[in-house]
């Protein structure tokens, strides 16, 4: 097979792995989110509050959930290339619930508050006003033609659009891992109230090392195309 056949398949299995490691994590926030609006008080939990702050919040779960989904599709070339419609429909629905789900957690942080107490709301926060910039930017670019500022803003969208599923992932592979280890050491430095060292480092670390490895990557392209 041809390497350039071989990359291709590769990077499809990729995707389509990716596409259903994702969907637990799509089906429990958005099913979580519907029942929360309609006013489960399972679904709500330590959650429930005003209806304006479960609006908010579980909100936030529904569009949270179609955006995980949608960044999967989005970061697909092959859909892009083949079926431009469906790239350009599905990177405004994308666009549009991820200014939805920042505006949904950045209201509730600031209405009640996280359960980690003021880092997570600066980390967790911090996100919010992340996501709900690529949103704008990218969609903007896009209308302005300007597809290589689009591609990039794009490319950051889809980092922390996956950031809420890559927050579990950290957590499933510390307690994998430290429970492996030996019992005693089962999840050690997390916490239920989220004060634990693993904790604290996780309200950053979702999202920002990506963002950051991904402008590094980004600006090595620009330097070698200047070159």
């Amino acid at each position: 097979m041809p390497r350039v056949t071989f990359a291709a398949a590769l990077g499809l299995l990729g995707l389509v792995a990716l596409f259903v490691a994702v969907q637990g994590f799509v089906w429990h926030s958005m099913s979580r989110g519907v029942l929360g609006l309609v006013g489960s008080s399972e679904a709500q939990g330590r959650l429930a509050g005003s209806a304006l702050s479960n609006g908010y919040i579980f909100g936030h779960m529904v569009f949270g959930g179609v955006v995980t989904m949608l960044a999967v599709v989005q970061s697909a070339g092959f859909v892009r290339r083949r079926w431009p419609i469906v790239h350009r429909l599905s990177g405004r629905v994308l666009a549009l619930s991820a200014l939805m789900t920042g505006l949904g957690g950045l209201g509730y942080i600031l209405l009640r508050g996280t359960i980690g107490g003021p880092i997570m709301n600066v980390g967790f926060g911090l996100y919010g006003i992340l996501m709900i910039l690529c949103a704008i930017q990218t969609p903007r670019y896009a209308m302005a033609g300007d597809y290589a500022r689009h591609r990039r803003w794009g490319l950051r969208l889809i980092l922390v659009a996956l950031g809420s599923w890559i927050y579990r992932v950290h957590y499933g592979l510390w307690y994998g891992a430290t429970c492996g280890i030996a019992p005693e050491l089962c999840g050690v430095g997390a916490s239920a109230d989220f004060s634990g060292p693993f904790d604290i480092i996780q309200m950053f670390a979702f999202y920002l090392p990506y963002l950051l490895l991904l402008e590094w990557i980004l600006r090595r392209h620009m330097n070698r195309q200047v070159m």
